[in-house]
This record gives C-alpha cells, sequence and structure tokens, in this order.
C-alpha cells in the first residue's frame, strides 16, 4: 500500500471498529440481555444464558485481538509520520495480511503427533468480522427471542401479582380467612417461580404462553369480587338487615293473606282442593335472628355469603307465597266465570225462543245448583255447565235452519 492507502484504509477501519464496539455495548445494555445477566435461571433458559454468554465472551475476545491490530497500525501511523517502505509493508500487513492471531486451541487428538505444538488461527481483518457477524447475530437473535417472551411472560405475571395483592388487602381488613384465595396464592407462586427461572418452558412456537397465568388472574378476580361484596356487606349490614326483615315482615302477611284465602275457599269450593299455602316465614326469621357479627375463626367474606343466601331465599319465597294466594284465590275467581257463562246462556236461550224449553231448563238448573251451592264442586259444575252450552248451541243451529 501507499501511504495514501494506508491512511484510507486505517480510516474506513477505524470507522468500522466504532461501530461494531458500539452495537456490542448496545446489545450487553439490551432489556433481554441484562435480564439474562443477573437471573439464577434453569432449564431451556438457562441453556440460552449459557449459548449467549458464550458467544458474548467469543465476540469480545476477537473484537479485542481485532481492535488490538487496528491499534497497533493506529500506534506505527502517529510514531512515523513519513512512513518508508518497511513501514508500509508492515502496515499492509496489519491492515491487509492475517494479522489478527486468535487464541490457541487444543488440537483434536486424532491429528496430533508426539511433538506436535498447538497453534492458533490466523485471520485478516475483514475476515476477523466476517467471522463475528454470524456470531453477533445468532446472540442478538437468541437475546430479542428471550426477551420477548420473558418481558410478556413478567409483564402478565406483574398484573396478576397486583390482582392477588388486592384480594389481599382486601381479605386483611375483612378478617377470617378465604381458601380459594390461599390455593391461588400458592399456584401464583408456583407460576411465578418458573416465569423467573426458567421462562422458556412458558414459550409456545417463539411466543409468549400466559394461558396459566391468564387462568390465575380470571381466578383471582372472582375472589376480590367476592371480597368486595363481603365489604359491601361489612358497610351496609344493619341496612340489609332492615331490608330482609322488612322482606320477612311481607312474607309473613302474604302466608297470613294466603291461610285466610283458603280457608274461604275451603268454605266455597269442595274441588279441586286448593294447595296448601307455604309456612317458611318462621324458619327464615330464625335464619336472620342467627346473624351477626364475624366471630372469631370467621370474617365478613363467610357472612356475605350467608346475608346474600338469606336474601335470595326470602325473595324467593315472597314470590312463592305471592303465586300460591293467587293460585288459591284463582278457584273463587273459576266459579265466578262459570257463573257469568251460567246465565249468559240462558239470556242467548231466551233470545233463541227457548225460554220455556223444559229441558234445557232442567240441565240449566243442575248447572246452577252446582255453581251456588257451598261448598261448589267446580268439576261437576263445569262439566254441567259444558252440557247446557251443547244444548244452547244445538238449539240455536236449529233455529237458523
Amino acid at each position: 500500500m501507499s501511504r495514501d492507502e494506508a491512511d484510507r484504509t486505517l480510516a474506513r477501519l477505524r470507522d468500522e471498529r466504532d461501530r461494531i464496539s458500539a452495537a456490542l455495548l448496545e446489545l450487553e445494555a439490551h432489556h433481554g440481555y441484562q435480564l439474562l445477566e443477573g437471573a439464577a435461571l434453569g432449564g431451556g433458559t438457562r441453556r440460552v444464558q449459557s449459548d449467549v454468554r458464550a458467544g458474548m465472551t467469543s465476540l469480545w475476545s476477537l473484537f479485542e485481538r481485532y481492535d488490538g491490530v487496528i491499534g497497533a497500525a493506529e500506534e506505527l501511523r502517529a510514531r512515523i509520520p513519513r512512513p518508508g517502505q518497511a513501514q508500509l509493508a508492515e502496515l499492509t500487513w496489519l491492515l491487509a495480511g492475517p494479522s489478527v492471531e486468535l487464541p490457541v486451541t487444543e488440537v483434536p487428538l486424532g491429528r496430533r503427533t508426539l511433538l506436535s505444538v498447538p497453534s492458533g488461527e490466523r485471520l485478516t481483518l475483514r475476515a476477523a468480522v466476517e467471522r463475528m457477524t454470524p456470531l453477533y447475530e445468532e446472540v442478538a437473535q437468541a437475546v430479542a427471542a428471550l426477551d420477548a417472551v420473558w418481558s410478556a411472560l413478567l409483564s402478565r405475571l406483574a398484573e396478576v401479582e397486583a390482582e392477588r395483592r388486592a384480594a389481599d388487602e382486601l381479605l386483611a381488613s375483612l378478617g377470617g380467612t378465604e381458601p380459594e384465595l390461599d390455593r391461588l396464592r400458592a399456584e401464583l407462586d408456583a407460576v411465578a417461580a418458573v416465569v423467573r427461572g426458567d421462562p422458556m418452558a412458558l414459550a409456545d412456537g417463539g411466543r409468549a404462553d400466559t394461558g396459566r397465568l391468564d387462568a390465575i388472574h380470571t381466578r383471582l378476580a372472582e375472589v376480590r369480587r367476592g371480597l368486595e361484596q363481603a365489604e359491601r356487606v361489612r358497610d351496609g349490614f344493619t341496612g340489609r338487615l332492615r331490608a330482609v326483615a322488612a322482606v320477612l315482615d311481607e312474607l309473613r302477611e302474604e302466608e297470613a293473606t294466603a291461610r285466610r284465602t283458603r280457608e274461604e275457599v275451603l268454605a266455597k269450593i269442595a274441588a279441586p282442593e286448593p294447595p296448601a299455602p307455604p309456612d317458611t316465614a318462621a324458619s327464615l326469621a330464625d335464619r336472620l335472628a342467627a346473624l351477626g357479627r364475624p366471630g372469631h375463626g370467621t370474617g365478613w367474606p363467610d357472612l356475605a355469603a350467608r346475608v346474600g343466601e338469606l336474601e335470595r331465599a326470602a325473595n324467593e319465597a315472597l314470590t312463592r307465597a305471592r303465586e300460591t294466594t293467587g293460585l288459591i284465590r284463582g278457584l273463587l275467581d273459576r266459579r265466578a266465570e262459570l257463573r257469568g257463562r251460567l246465565d249468559a246462556y240462558r239470556v242467548k236461550a231466551a233470545r233463541i225462543g227457548h225460554a220455556e224449553d223444559a229441558a234445557l231448563a232442567r240441565i240449566h238448573d243442575r248447572a246452577r245448583e252446582l255453581l251456588w251451592t257451598s261448598p261448589c264442586d267446580l268439576r261437576q259444575a263445569t262439566v254441567a255447565l259444558s252440557e247446557y252450552q251443547r244444548a244452547v248451541d244445538e238449539r240455536s243451529k236449529g233455529a237458523k235452519r
């Protein structure tokens, strides 16, 4: 090389060296690389960690020797401003020749002789860069893949742990125990150990598999909502008890109404027999009286469940009582309807000229006797009325002909 050629080559190599150094430092500063460096890992992730460390060691070792050659060329050029042929030949060898000596490696046993001496490989600066490039790409890809999986898992884990802390804080304020939360806490600790110690065990096709964390998060959210419900029970405990007591007062009144209505129906209706009225107010009142504030070994979550169950039972009982009253009263309504229909058909019979029809009158009187006799057999009355209706309808058709 001439002096100008050597200077141009040296400038290019200096820039190349600086860019390689910056790339290596940036890789070491990468979030994924920092996670690897500071973690005690196991399983497949430990193998990734070992490969990355070995790759970076090789990269820095090769770069240091590469940098050493360029540094030697810089020192020679700075020391001799006007290099002669000997110095230019040395610069040419440093910049273009096999001047990068790799570390001495063991000669494989099959290639050894009795007097063989291990020797290192020598590369040009260009060949050294070509050797470093795939090493760098392998390490960078491994770090990026791990970072993508690990970051996704750690992010989801942070969300799940926040959900657990929220549930823990609620339970601490409420007192008592929550077995499901204890179980989920243990399950989360087990998954968290995998996330932090071997995240690649939770990778699926190069992507993070957050399925277990998602499931735990869903169940923790359900537990938290239950605890929030318990908190609302605690905060509105007295009011909710008053509300249940008010429903039970309505229930007692409705059940009493059902009993009175049934007694009236039994006096007026012989068949069918009205349904028996419910009698649940007393037992529900006992359950209400048994509800107190949490005692030793229990907490508001347990009391919240009991209050909720009592509220549902009281409302369902009130609905059933109202339905039963309606069914009982419906028998009286049925008798009134049949009476009205009998009168309507008697008017129809008179309108078509059969007011004095003796046979029709006998059928009418039979139905009227059943409907106006107490207690009334609605089944027989219905049959008698149907017979009277058919007779009137037949005569009506005859009158039209």
